[in-house]
């Protein structure tokens, strides 16, 4: 029963996030890890969780899915998914110790990146072109880190675009939920094919991330952009910080 009520509010909590900021595979992962389940299991676990919840926060949010960087979301969403299932793939052959240590320096990239990605992106368009390959690329190589790890994706996804101009936070919800659940259909797929997923565990969390996920994106619609901006950029902090005890405090 307790671990019931663990996977449980921790769904609930992490479908909530990535609704509205990201970061729900921060609470996802440890959840299904204290409920017992080995903690490669439990991040493709926790993916295929959310995957639901990422959806229903995707249809919520669906009539404001736009170019991002004056890119075409067929695109967006085709780089995505490839890069998800490269990601997918090495997280299931490779181990993913050397990559927690990483992790934290890459959070701490984009969490400066969408604090400053204004004015970063004004001095940095003075002296390079920013074209739609850039663009392209990063988004495959985030598709990538989506379907290896994905904690977070939607933080980094919007420190990108910060630093090529597109700073309207509450306007890219609607994309970030978008590809980020792009980068997972891969992972999803190559997870339970695989046979890397803990059902019962994972079935709890998944109907409860589902409500979380539908809640925090009917919520994300209403709230002003200034608030969500504030919102995002205090959670990635807090994420960023929690990523740097996880990794070297050990």
């Amino acid at each position: 029963m307790d671990h019931f009520l663990l996977l449980a509010l921790g769904g609930f909590v992490a479908g909530a996030m990535n609704a509205l900021a990201g970061g729900g595979s921060f609470v996802s992962l440890p959840a299904m890890i204290v409920a017992g389940v080995p903690s490669v299991e439990a991040n493709a676990s926790g993916t295929v969780a959310l995957f639901p919840g990422q959806v229903t926060s995707a249809w919520a949010y669906w009539d404001g899915m736009r170019p991002v960087c004056g890119v075409r979301r067929e695109h967006l969403l085709a780089v995505s998914v490839v890069g998800g299932l490269i990601g997918s793939v090495l997280l299931l052959s490779t181990p993913s110790r050397a990559f927690d240590f990483i992790l934290p320096w890459l959070m701490l990239i984009a969490t400066v990146a969408l604090a400053f990605g204004r004015q970063a992106g004004l001095i940095l368009r003075r002296y390079v072109h920013i074209g739609a390959g850039v663009m392209l690329a990063g988004q495959f190589l985030l598709g990538i880190y989506g379907g290896y790890y994905g904690g977070a994706i939607g933080l980094m996804m919007m420190g990108l675009w910060a630093l090529m101009g597109e700073t309207d936070v509450k306007s890219l919800n609607p994309p970030r939920i978008m590809l980020a659940s792009a980068a997972n259909v891969a992972a999803v797929a190559t997870f339970i094919i695989a046979g890397a997923v803990h059902w019962p565990q994972t079935l709890i969390m998944l109907i409860a991330g589902v409500i979380g996920g539908y809640g925090g994106a009917r919520l994300g619609r209403v709230l002003p952009g200034p608030v969500i901006r504030a919102l995002t950029i205090i959670c990635a902090a807090a994420i960023t910080v929690a990523f740097f005890v996880r990794a070297y405090a050990r």
